[in-house]
Order: C-alpha cells, then sequence, then structure tokens
C-alpha cells in the first residue's frame, strides 16, 4: 500500500488500525505549513522547532485517545493545537520575565519610595491584567482569537487575517466587537481598572 497516495482521513484510519508509518506520513504531509505557522508567531527556528515537537506529541496522542473527530479539516485542527502551544509559551515566557527587583536581590536606587511605587504599580497592573484575561474567555471563540493574537501575540491585523483565513476587514470588526462586548462585561461585572 503506497501511504503518500492516500487522504488525511484514510492515513487516520491506517494508523488507528495499527500502521505506525500512517502517522508519520501524514504528519510530514503538513510538516512546512505547521512549522512555518509556528515560526511566523514566535520568529525563533530553534524555539518553533520546540513547540513542533509539542505540537506533534499531542496530536498523536489526541488521535490515540480519540479526541480527533473527522471533520475533513485535520490540518486545520492541528494548526489549532500549534496556536494554542505558542499561546502557552508566550505565558510562560511572560511569566519567566516577571521578576522584581526584589526577587533579583537589589533595589534600584536604593529608594523605598521609588521601589514601594513599582511594587503597587505591578500589583495594579497585573490584577488588571488577571481581570481582562478573564474577561477575554467569555468573548465568542472568533472575537477571543483575535484579541488573543493581537495583544498577547503582537500579531498585526494582517497576519490576523491570514491565520484565521478571513479578510482584514473582518479582523478589524471581530476586535471591534470584542471591545465593545469587553466593555460591557466591565460594566456587568463592574470592574475597575485604572
Amino acid at each position: 500500500m503506497n501511504l503518500k497516495k492516500l487522504s488525511d482521513h484514510e492515513l487516520l484510519n491506517t494508523y488507528i488500525s495499527g500502521n505506525e508509518d500512517s502517522i508519520n506520513v501524514l504528519l510530514n504531509r503538513h510538516r512546512k505549513r505547521i512549522l512555518d505557522y509556528i515560526y511566523m508567531m514566535v520568529k525563533n527556528r530553534d524555539v518553533a522547532d520546540d513547540i513542533f515537537q509539542e505540537t506533534l506529541i499531542k496530536v498523536v496522542r489526541f488521535v490515540q485517545e480519540g479526541r480527533y473527530t473527522e471533520n475533513g479539516k485535520f490540518l486545520s485542527w492541528v494548526l489549532r493545537i500549534a496556536h494554542n502551544q505558542v499561546i502557552d509559551y508566550f505565558r510562560q515566557k511572560k511569566q519567566r520575565n516577571n521578576v522584581s527587583e526584589g526577587d533579583a536581590g537589589y533595589d534600584i536606587l536604593n529608594n523605598q519610595k521609588f521601589s514601594d511605587h513599582t511594587v503597587e504599580e505591578k500589583l495594579i497592573t497585573n490584577q488588571i491584567e488577571t481581570d481582562v484575561r478573564k474577561l477575554i474567555d467569555f468573548l465568542p471563540p472568533e472575537q477571543k482569537e483575535v484579541v488573543l493574537m493581537r495583544y498577547y501575540m503582537g500579531l498585526s491585523f494582517k497576519e490576523i487575517a491570514e491565520q484565521t483565513d478571513v479578510s482584514i476587514n473582518t479582523a478589524l470588526g471581530r476586535m471591534r466587537y470584542a471591545l465593545i462586548n469587553l466593555r460591557k462585561l466591565i460594566d456587568e461585572k463592574q470592574l475597575i481598572l485604572s
């Protein structure tokens, strides 16, 4: 049987039936697209390779656990997993970079007032970020995706449009509605973000 001629769906079924080589053929078929997608987000080849490997491990595990349902969009499903891995990477990177001066063992300018103010600002900023991040989870999936890509990954609207396979105007519209919905949520929850 020539595995390379089989469709994604056929390769998945062959893998589930016990042919280990079919998953390799399937993942190699989409390797470049997945890697390019990840690299475009992280802008670092080594990091992209690491995230790619983590993505492949999750894909294989999810397929083995029966968590993939065939809908003819295998590549889209894999890209969603890769996208989530990239978000996890940026979250972890952000947490690693949030080291206060006190944690580092020194106080800039050895000034108590300056350091107290900085700590207070950080606490307020961290609380606001936490509150906003929780609110983002209430948005519809398309709006949530655009907000995460724009503010947490720093992508342009052109890049967002390309990644989500929509027009720039649609990406902008989703952001507009996301901001409107976030304002409503802030009012409903009576949050003070200042």
